[in-house]
């Protein structure tokens, strides 16, 4: 007898919680103790009285583990809502990095050549080097990335996704 595996699905969760110390832990928490990955994770206060934080997660995972996870975070005390973002319906997805790249003469103006072709900015820059922030969905980061990995690559920092329902809909 063949058990087919589930297709494990990138899924991006949009959680409202109490802006509390602890909460974050708890989150993190719950999916290291069922063994459940964290792509990605950010948390901004997004009430004028500083007591609602939305957290942004990205997971993996096949939809009954997902199912699962808004379960559990459904759960924890200090959390209002959560929202499956790639169930409900088109979102908007953003990610800033800025990535430093070494260079001189043909590989830093390739490195500006593609950085503008992305819409990169160069935020700082020496005779040797330049600094870009990028922002877009996180392929567009990660194919940028693996452009001037090829150039000269230094170093990255990454914010971890934000994501919106597009219209009307919180």
């Amino acid at each position: 007898m063949h058990i087919r595996q589930e297709d494990s699905e990138r899924h991006v969760l949009s959680v409202m919680v109490d802006n509390e110390a602890g909460i974050l832990s708890r989150i993190s928490g719950l999916f290291s103790a069922r063994g459940y990955n964290i792509e990605s994770l950010t948390v901004a206060d997004v009430s004028e009285d500083h007591k609602i934080s939305r957290v942004t997660i990205v997971t993996n995972g096949p939809p009954r583990v997902i199912d699962q996870i808004i379960a559990q975070l459904e759960r924890l005390v200090p959390v209002h809502q959560v929202t499956d973002l790639t169930e409900i319906g088109p979102f908007v997805e953003r990610e800033l990095a800025l990535v430093k790249v070494a260079g001189t003469g043909d590989a830093r103006i390739e490195a500006l050549r593609l950085a503008d072709v992305f819409r990169a900015k160069v935020v700082d820059t020496t005779l040797d080097s330049f600094v870009f922030e990028i922002t877009g969905p996180t392929s567009k980061v990660d194919t940028f990335v693996g452009l001037m990995r090829e150039l000269g690559l230094v170093e990255v920092g990454r914010t971890g996704v934000v994501g919106m329902l597009r219209g009307l809909a919180a």
